[in-house]
């Protein structure tokens, strides 16, 4: 039998807040894991339930027609509650016949559930107002935009954190590459280039180290400030730094790690030396030009391309001097053994890498702020590298092969 009345919880009193209050020396006592907010909620929450397990048996704590009823109270264990503040463990209290079921933590539970799935929508692209129609239909649950959005904001302190933490020392490579998003400033709709840097640790792991939100188009002194970046943050080397085609890369890259070899994307050298060739004759040059990027030595690789000059030299003189101009990059590669040398012949990894970017992003006509675009590009990534669990292919043997190559700057 149950009581009609259930008894309203004890809350906190004056007192205690006040005990709780004079133990405060910083702000982790007061917003941390263990600080007064999370104890005073976790106090609240043990009361609530406490009341809620007297509804159930039908009387209080302590009260003389609790004995011989056919159940009663059996002690307490710890749960692990998570809140905006982060976890807090309360005492849930149980009954003899395990047949206690909180409402109020089934709620509460539900209520985390539904900001996981909103937070998960988002960052799959889907607008506030998107989410808000999908959370009325799929779990009758009404919503705002605003709410949606104050749900989201509750990733901007992983977002900075992800953005500032610690990296290794040395990277044996890494890959650096921009986007482009339309992102809202000052009433305007900007095409705003997003800096990408993604290494390859002594392990062997791939890695985002960071997105960087530049100011308008793509260039090579905010490249330089993103590399200091990365000095700040603890990187004290690099071996090869893999780049597309942009103008002083080698610059950028020189003034902070001046040890490190460039390696500019083969790929990218191809498209753009393809487009000043006609199609009639773009099979034989790409066939004539493959011998020079697929050449097992410098050696080779530079007869190679004497005699693409022999060849095509008067009709596509612009195309040969591109390669020409930009050899001492593009041949970066012949240094190493072919294992190395297919890992940075092109900057694919990171292109793939931006395309997942790209196919969120598209779903969105323009962020309204840099913030929206930096918990967008941080849940992304949260997703993709989730799958990153294997290191590369045959690494075993790269790592050999780097130590042998770097011998005096290998960490051992």
């Amino acid at each position: 039998m149950t009581s009609k009345k259930q008894k309203p919880p004890k809350m906190p009193s004056a007192e205690e807040v006040q005990a709780e209050l004079s133990k405060v020396e910083n702000l982790d006592d007061f917003f941390g894991k263990e600080g007064v907010f999370a104890r005073l909620f976790a106090k609240t929450i043990e009361e609530m339930l406490e009341a809620e397990l007297s509804e159930e048996l039908g009387y209080e704590k302590y009260e003389a027609k609790g004995r011989n009823s056919g159940n009663s109270r059996n002690g307490k264990r710890p749960k692990q509650l998570r809140t905006p503040n982060g976890d807090v463990t309360i005492q849930m209290p149980r009954d003899r016949n395990g047949d206690f079921q909180s409402h109020l933590l089934t709620e509460h539970q539900l209520n985390n559930q539904l900001e996981e799935k909103i937070i998960s929508l988002y960052a799959k692209g889907l607008s506030t107002r998107d989410i808000q129609e999908t959370m009325a239909d799929l779990y009758g649950v009404e919503i705002s935009p605003t709410t949606v959005s104050k749900i989201t904001d509750k990733v901007w302190t992983l977002v900075e954190e992800w953005q500032n933490r610690p990296l290794d020392k040395v990277y044996p490579i890494i890959y650096l590459d921009g986007i482009h998003l339309k992102i809202r400033r000052e009433g305007k709709v900007e095409n705003t280039a997003v800096y990408v840097v993604m290494g390859i640790d002594l392990n062997g792991y791939r890695d985002v180290l960071g997105h960087w939100v530049g100011y308008g188009s793509e260039g090579s002194n905010f490249w330089l400030s993103v590399l200091s970046d990365l000095q700040a943050r603890g990187v004290e080397d690099i071996y090869i730094a893999c780049v597309d085609g942009l103008a002083g890369f080698r610059d950028a890259i020189e003034s902070i790690f001046p040890k490190t070899a460039v390696q500019r994307c083969i790929v990218h050298q191809i498209r753009s030396s393809m487009r000043f060739v006609a199609h009639k004759d773009r099979r034989a040059f790409a066939r004539d030009l493959k011998a020079v990027y697929r050449a097992p030595t410098r050696e080779l690789a530079e007869t190679a391309l004497l005699e693409l000059t022999d060849i095509w030299g008067d009709r596509y003189r612009v195309s040969i001097r591109s390669w020409e101009n930009n050899w001492t990059e593009l041949s970066t590669m012949f240094e190493y053994p072919s294992d190395i040398r297919r890992l940075i012949y092109t900057t694919n990894a990171i292109e793939n890498y931006n395309r997942q970017i790209r196919k969120i992003a598209k779903t969105k006509a323009a962020f309204p702020t840099m913030e929206a675009a930096r918990k967008l590009l941080f849940l992304v990534n949260q997703r993709v590298s989730s799958k990153w669990t294997v290191p590369v292919q045959d690494w075993t043997r790269i790592l050999n092969q780097l130590a042998i190559r770097f011998e005096e700057r290998f960490p051992l």
